[in-house]
């Protein structure tokens, strides 16, 4: 499955940086995480982690499908707001929701400790109002996170003109959130994975699947047989192909880069991500070398040709936006790209087995605009879930929800 076009930041700037071997001989382990992306790469970590003996196989190299492409905000707010998602599924849950994604955060720092150049930093998060008609929304919303033990703070136009310069009706602040560099973290977690002793192959193909009451055998394109208690299925958007019914649509989402802008031009914006009530909305942050990414206008395009064509012209509609919020900026554009990514109709994430397969073949489908934190909490839910415990996610971010 293409996932990308043109060129993402990411594999520019890190090149290959490791090669893992492809898998040639019949293997056995207790768990077999099938993708090796940033989801895959966390989920074993926290499986490694726990004394579960890990594999794991990549059809591709490493973090090249939409690992590559991803923007990597990392934050607790889900694309859903929290009063839609309580009237949805009770404020009960919806508050356990956005809290698991507020501790992912910290979880995320933790996993990526003592990895080189992975730029895992602290951020602050503004959530602009893009017109007026938005502003009692999120003002509720704003009132709904606080009672639910959540930081958001009301910004002011005034406020906003003076610290950020940005001209709106107000916005949302909160201190929960942070980036990272999703391609070097997936590198730092898979090598420090192998020098534990589990096994990290790429250009594996997963070819079947065949669950039996102890354990699962799987078979690789290449003829390997591998037999586990368990299988993971994180492949990102291709691991919808394994499911009979449609959990959710595939959208393509657009960014640039900038070349380094002087700190002082950039002020707050080196430590506070933007974005927006519109949807689709526009979204930015800075990296630790000062470069502003600048991402958003998804649409429903799902076929990879017109989506290559369509990258040069989102970007120019992109830096329209940008300059409409931030005119102060005179960015320089260096490189422009697009990613598949797969949206659910809530907003919410699919982790832990389902109906179809048994209960060892576990999904891991981080999906909607925070992946990387619903990734972080799937590792937990789907642990938890090997070592038969209930996790409090397990309802709401699982199948049952759709029941």
């Amino acid at each position: 499955m293409d996932l990308k076009s043109g060129y993402p930041w990411w594999a520019v700037r890190n090149g290959l940086l490791h090669a893992f071997p492809p898998l040639q001989q019949d293997l056995q382990c207790d768990v077999l995480v099938v993708g090796g992306g940033v989801t895959g790469a966390l989920i074993a970590d926290e499986l490694c982690g726990h004394g579960h003996d890990v594999a794991v196989i990549e059809q591709r190299d490493i973090g090249w499908g939409s690992t590559s492409a991803s923007t990597a905000l990392l934050q607790y707010e889900i694309d859903t707001h929290l009063l839609e998602l309580a009237e949805q599924y009770g404020a009960d849950a919806a508050t356990v929701a956005y809290r698991a994604c507020a501790e992912a955060l910290p979880a995320l720092r933790d996993a990526a400790r003592g990895l080189r150049g992975v730029d895992f930093q602290r951020m602050d998060s503004l959530y602009l109002a893009s017109r007026s008609r938005d502003v009692p929304r999120l003002m509720a919303e704003g009132d709904a996170r606080r009672r639910a033990g959540l930081d958001a703070r009301w910004q002011t136009p005034q406020r906003l003109r003076e610290h950020f310069g940005v001209d709106a009706g107000g916005a949302l602040l909160t201190r929960q959130a942070a980036r990272v560099d999703p391609y070097a973290l997936t590198y730092g977690l898979l090598q420090r994975l192998q020098r534990r002793g589990c096994g990290v192959y790429d250009r594996t193909v997963l070819e079947a699947l065949q669950p039996g009451p102890r354990g699962v055998t799987a078979r690789t394109a290449a003829g390997a047989v591998i037999k586990a208690r368990h299988v993971v299925l994180a492949m990102g958007y291709a691991t919808q192909h394994w499911l009979k019914p449609r959990v959710a649509r595939n959208c393509s989402s657009y960014a640039f880069i900038t070349d380094p802008i002087d700190a002082q031009v950039l002020g707050p914006l080196q430590q506070t991500m933007v974005w927006e009530s519109a949807r689709p909305y526009l979204y930015l942050r800075a990296t630790g070398e000062g470069r502003l990414l600048v991402g958003g206008l998804d649409d429903a395009i799902d076929v990879p040709a017109r989506r290559d064509r369509r990258v040069q012209g989102k970007a120019r509609q992109l830096m329209k936006q940008l300059l409409h919020w931030l005119p102060q900026l005179q960015p320089t554009p260096a490189f422009s790209w697009a990613g598949t990514f797969a949206e659910t109709a809530d907003g919410l994430p699919f982790f832990g087995p389902h109906a179809q397969w048994g209960p060892r073949v576990h999904f891991a489908m981080a999906y909607g605009g925070n992946g990387i934190t619903y990734s972080m909490i799937g590792a937990g839910l789907l642990r938890a879930g090997l070592e038969r415990r209930r996790h409090p996610l397990q309802g709401l971010f699982g199948f049952e929800r759709r029941a």
